[in-house]
């Protein structure tokens, strides 16, 4: 059985010395017994990636960049280098994030190409998908979660692990939440795709308003193995209480 996954993505926040702070709060908190059922991912801004990496080194937690260039070097000016990022220890990377979708601009094509790049580096992607609330009101939600994953997997290896998290981006950090019966239902869907599609290492997760009063209920649904979670992240107490939704 898989390990659930418990993503904590901290956007805009964190000092490095606060990223050193969490990590060894949090450390201290958990035990071996934790991580035998669990896996715990951080992505934490950039300029506490190394301070992060001298505090988890010898842990389990792993971590990685919420954004990354398709080129590992070169002349891209305030861009983000996946294999300098491995090179202090990271080991995942959040790729197509709705906000880098909504705010930056990102396409299917050069998500599908930092999948790629994080595939030849042996670095696991945590691909991100969800459609807006337009697109919810339109009964589209299933087309464009199914025409996000075709174009970011495509020519992708399907035997490599790989994490799909589907965020539904009216959900994102709105405090609503997609009811019972939504996520169900998407993820029964993405998971038939995936099936389809021949992957044979795939988790599918949720993110959007996850908070210790509800995952419980979501992660009791067929086909959600963990959470990306935003807010709730921040501070270890509340990130340790969605951790252990069943203690």
């Amino acid at each position: 059985m898989n390990k659930k996954i418990f993503a904590a993505n901290w956007k805009l926040n964190k000092t490095p010395d606060q990223a050193a702070a969490f990590a060894q709060d949090f450390l201290a908190k958990t035990s071996e017994k934790f991580f035998e059922t669990k896996e715990a991912f951080i992505f934490p801004q950039n300029f506490s990636l190394d301070k992060l990496s001298q505090n988890l080194k010898k842990s389990p937690v792993r971590f990685g960049p919420q954004q990354i260039h398709i080129e590992v070097k070169g002349a891209f000016t305030g861009e983000n280098s996946l294999a300098i990022a491995q090179s202090i220890g990271s080991t995942i990377c959040l790729i197509g994030h709705s906000e880098r979708r909504q705010i930056f601009s990102e396409l299917n094509s050069s998500i599908n190409k930092k999948v790629l790049l994080s595939q030849s580096l042996d670095t696991l992607p945590v691909l991100c998908i969800g459609e807006s609330l337009e697109q919810r009101q339109k009964n589209e939600t299933l087309k464009v979660c199914f025409e996000q994953l075709e174009a970011a997997l495509s020519a992708v290896n399907l035997s490599k692990r790989i994490v799909v998290a589907y965020e539904p981006v009216w959900a994102i950090g709105t405090g609503q939440v997609a009811s019972l019966d939504q996520v169900k239902e998407v993820h029964a869907e993405l998971f038939q795709k995936m099936t389809s599609m021949n992957f044979k290492n795939f988790q599918l997760i949720y993110g959007g308003s996850v908070k210790a009063d509800n995952a419980k209920d979501l992660i009791a649904l067929d086909h959600v193995d963990g959470f990306l979670i935003g807010g709730a992240s921040l501070e270890v107490t509340s990130f340790l209480d969605i951790c252990n939704f069943d203690s």
